[in-house]
């Protein structure tokens, strides 16, 4: 684990800061570069990813919180200064709200948009979780396979191997990236890549639970991100089916 990349005088430069922000410099690109191609102003874009970039960080940010409030009673400055702790989906769910809010107060196309930006949410997250695998958060169970990695960060007395649940984060978002890429261009309805997203990240994010060892059991023995992965899932499906129905 390499949580520190280098210093500069007095100041850190965190792995997982720069990654994060490398995730949004990416993902901002390629969605103005597929807003042109689709005809769409590029500053709604830029302007639009502000507003996500916020939220997401804040919605992220807070739903940690919330699922960890015991964590924070005796130390509650750590809540707000803290460099780590983030939920992605209270960050998904706030940035749609704030993201809908935006387009609707600019009467902007809601679905349309949101296909253009869904594939640069998984090619975000594919570099984001490199800086999860580099800084040692959301690291799995122990495991016997060959690429177990050892997580020195998180117990120095124990180097049990534990599953790279980040690599397989990133693996699976990677080709979420490519399969709606591909299918961009023969969407049938608008809103189908970004509900094509949600569907897909919330198996992916269900599965790769399974093997997650730092999130504990919310309810019915599972995560509170696989209880929001059934939702989300399950409703993008639903709206997903009756779009289709109307083509």
């Amino acid at each position: 684990m390499h949580p520190e990349l280098f210093k500069i005088g007095p100041i850190t430069i965190y792995s997982y800061g720069v990654m994060l922000a490398l995730a949004f410099v990416v993902g901002i690109y390629l969605a103005r570069d597929r807003a042109i191609k689709a005809g769409i102003d590029s500053k709604v874009i830029m302007d639009l990813s502000v507003y996500v970039l916020l939220s997401s960080i804040v919605g992220a940010r807070l739903l940690y919180i919330l699922t960890n409030l015991d964590e924070y009673r005796e130390h509650p400055l750590e809540a707000i200064f803290s460099r780590t702790g983030f939920v992605f989906y209270g960050g998904l769910i706030f940035a749609i709200i704030v993201g809908l809010w935006y387009l609707k107060r600019q009467k902007l196309p809601v679905w349309q948009i949101a296909d253009v930006v869904a594939p640069s949410i998984p090619i975000g997250q594919a570099i984001g979780r490199i800086g999860c695998f580099l800084n040692g958060c959301c690291y799995g169970k122990p495991t016997t396979l060959p690429w177990g990695v050892k997580v020195a960060g998180r117990d120095p007395l124990d180097l049990t191997p534990l599953h790279p649940t980040q690599i397989y984060s990133s693996v699976g978002d990677l080709i979420i990236f490519f399969i709606l890429s591909y299918w961009w261009k023969r969407r049938k309805f608008e809103g189908q890549i970004f509900l094509m997203y949600l569907v897909l990240y919330s198996i992916l994010r269900f599965v790769v639970e399974i093997y997650r060892g730092d999130n504990p059991y919310f309810l019915f023995n599972l995560t509170l991100s696989q209880l929001l992965s059934i939702f989300i899932g399950l409703g993008a499906m639903t709206i997903m089916v009756r779009k289709s129905k109307k083509v």
